[in-house]
């Protein structure tokens, strides 16, 4: 049965992935605030009336979208500013549910169609504020001010059922920030030590800390600088924690503006994850002292701040023995939330989590793609009580057929839980997960990839130098390097021809670990004089692009080569992509003869020359000859040593198969490329 307060639209998406946990417990969705054009800033209080009921999850869900800009408007949708989730309790205080920042939502890149066709979900798993959750409550949702044409609506989920464990009580200690640098106001005054009593019941306890640094000093504090907090118990430092993130691997990608900084603990268009730090010792009944101090640090014009809040949260005893529960697929699957990890090969990834007190040692799994023959696998490890694990399963035949029959669409995956440690899962509930995937693209197995790198040096700072912040590597299904290039040299264009050995899957990763900038990041064009960008193409022999899912194809054609509007290679730190081979029927190491032979064409591209080394074959009475695209024999010669070279200054530029002929058969054993 499903309980519907505030009727609306549920995303399917959304829909797909919660209904897994419902079955067979109820389901109530509660609006807490309805569609809000937030043209500068949003501020919503929605007072509800809940049941006291068991959940065993409670969800919050905050919806972000675009909108249209009133006519002269800057800026619209595209500013990073806070946006959050609080409960205003009947006793006064103020809790922070969840926080997000907005992305640079900038209109006609990839991942944002102009609006209103952009949204995106953010998900957060409040159940332990479920004491919280119940009679007469106000919710806040808000949007911080800033840039106009944002909408947002926020929803909760609460699915009946037993929790991990009872939440006994949560408190809430702080719920403001401060200015940071300051020498007679130090931020610390904001955060003073509180005397608190643990209630009855409680057998363990956490602070909940949220977090997020904001403006900018001389020394581009606090958004762009690295400071820690430490938290004290008893007056005694228990624990230091720095509040940054990297952002140069996020999921919401490309964005407009300069999404690939790293920051104090947020990066545009992410939700923020609050710290969860133990306090070891409070159990039911005692008294402590607890309390926030932030890294020493002074400036002459403290002008940064950081934005906080923060609570106690007071657990009772695990409520099941033995529980594990599926609590994502993270491949196959077409959430925004798994982008970068997506489409994927055939072996499926999922998160687990043991949701009873005893070790986990095995689970036993069935999965496979809706309406096919399920596969079974039992993973045996150790997954302690609470603690959760990410799990990659054997290669599934269905993905892989689908990838080998060119299948399109969406379909749904399967995975469930069927055994842990050899018996019965105590909780059902949570042992089945759905999700959607697309596969992953079909390719030829030969490929040209063509490189510009930028002149930004591998250390991610100095232009000009070598060697250069790019390279490019292709993996088998296991792990192995099938082709690569490093060591790259910058503002140079690399073109290789890769032939793939066998069909299957295999991914190809492009990377530029030092700045983080990709190939091509548009704020380096205005910022960064002398920037050359680079950029790159995977194309068949024919010239035709490869599809590749969230990289754009550019070259930077503008007329000036700088300030090129739109688009860039914009991918951060690297972008993979993986993709199944279907004719793969040549190889550029090919074995002609037995399992110890080898022949290999070198150069590629070649200029002048082709160099070919036999290892181990026979050659008596074979030749060599070099066809055209046209399918034209334009070179043959008998071969009579084990390395030969042919000059290749005698063909014009292209892409040649190299054929060795015996006497009742031709071997097709590699491409070259030729470029004068």
């Amino acid at each position: 049965m499903k309980h519907i307060y505030y009727a609306f639209l549920f995303s399917v998406l959304f829909f797909c992935t919660i209904t897994a946990f419902a079955n067979p417990g109820d389901t109530t969705i509660v609006l807490t605030s309805p569609v809000l054009n937030a043209d500068g800033s949003a501020s919503y209080d929605t007072t509800l009336v809940l049941p006291t009921k068991s959940y065993r999850k409670i969800f919050l869900v905050y919806t972000l979208n675009s909108h249209p800009c009133a006519p002269g408007s800057t800026y619209c949708h595209q500013w990073d500013y806070i946006g959050n989730v609080t409960l205003k309790s009947p006793s006064g205080d103020t809790v922070e549910l969840d926080r997000i920042i907005t992305p640079f939502a900038t209109s006609g890149w990839s991942r944002f169609p102009a609006p209103p066709n952009w949204s995106e979900d953010y998900v957060f798993d409040v159940t332990d504020f479920a004491p919280l959750l119940q009679g007469s409550i106000t919710i806040n949702s808000a949007l911080g001010v800033g840039s106009p044409g944002y909408g947002i609506y926020t929803k909760f989920i609460f699915i009946e059922g037993t929790p991990d464990r009872n939440t006994i009580a949560i408190t809430p200690l702080y719920a403001h920030g401060g200015t940071y640098g300051s020498a007679t106001n130090p931020i610390d005054n904001n955060f003073p030590a509180l005397s608190e009593t643990a209630p009855a019941g409680t057998v363990s306890a956490a602070f909940r800390f949220i977090v997020t640094g904001h403006g900018s000093d001389a020394n581009q504090c606090c958004e762009f600088a690295e400071h820690y907090y430490k938290l004290y118990l008893n007056a005694t430092s228990i624990l230091q924690q720095y509040i940054w993130r990297d952002c140069g691997l996020g999921e919401l990608y490309p964005q407009g503006g300069t999404w690939l900084y790293n920051r104090s603990n947020w990066c545009p268009g992410a939700s923020v994850v609050p710290y969860y730090d133990p306090l070891p010792g409070v159990s039911a009944g005692a008294n402590y002292s607890i309390n926030v101090s932030f890294e020493p640090y002074t400036v002459a014009s403290p002008s940064g701040n950081y934005d906080a809040s923060a609570s106690v949260v007071y657990y009772g005893n695990i409520n099941k023995a033995l529980d594990a529960s599926i609590e994502d697929i993270i491949a196959p699957s077409s959430s925004p939330q798994h982008f970068r990890e997506n489409p994927s090969n055939n072996v499926p990834i999922v998160h687990i989590h043991n949701s009873g007190s005893t070790t986990i040692n095995n689970v036993a799994f069935q999965y496979g793609v809706a309406d096919s023959t399920m596969q079974s696998y039992v993973w045996n490890g150790s997954l302690a009580a609470l603690a959760d694990t990410v799990i990659s399963l054997p290669a599934s035949a269905s993905l892989a057929y689908m990838s080998s029959t060119s299948q399109s669409g969406t379909f749904p995956f399967i995975v469930a839980i069927t055994g842990v440690n050899g018996a019965t899962d105590a909780d059902q509930t949570n042992d089945t997960m759905r999700s959607q995937f697309i596969v992953a693209p079909n390719w030829p197995d030969t490929i040209v990839i063509k490189m510009l790198t930028s002149n930004l040096a591998a250390d991610g700072t100095n232009l000009n130098a070598n060697p250069a912040d790019a390279n490019w590597y292709i993996t088998n299904i296991n792990g192995d390097t099938i082709s690569s290039r490093a060591n790259t040299i910058d503002s140079t264009l690399y073109m290789d021809t890769v032939v793939l050995p066998a069909r299957g899957y295999y991914k190809f990763t492009v990377s530029s670990p030092g700045f983080c900038a990709g190939l091509h990041w548009w704020a380096f064009d205005y910022s960064l004089t002398g920037y050359s960008p680079g950029y790159l193409l995977i194309k068949k022999l024919t010239g035709a692009n490869l599809p590749m899912h969230g990289y754009t194809y550019t070259t930077n054609t503008s007329a000036s080569g700088l300030k090129n509007e739109g688009e860039h290679d914009d991918f951060g730190c690297g972008y993979s992509q993986y993709f199944y081979v279907y004719n793969a029927d040549a190889t550029a190491v090919k074995n002609v003869q037995n399992t110890s032979s080898t022949v290999a064409i070198y150069p590629n591209p070649a200029n002048q020359a082709i160099n070919i080394a036999f290892d181990n074959v026979d050659t008596r009475g074979a030749s060599i000859s070099v066809i055209n695209v046209l399918g034209q024999t334009v070179y043959t010669t008998p071969i009579n040593a084990e390395n030969m070279k042919i000059n290749s200054s005698l063909f014009p530029p292209g892409v040649y198969v190299i054929l060795c002929n015996e006497t009742n058969r031709s071997t097709n054993i590699g491409k070259v490329v030729i470029a004068h």
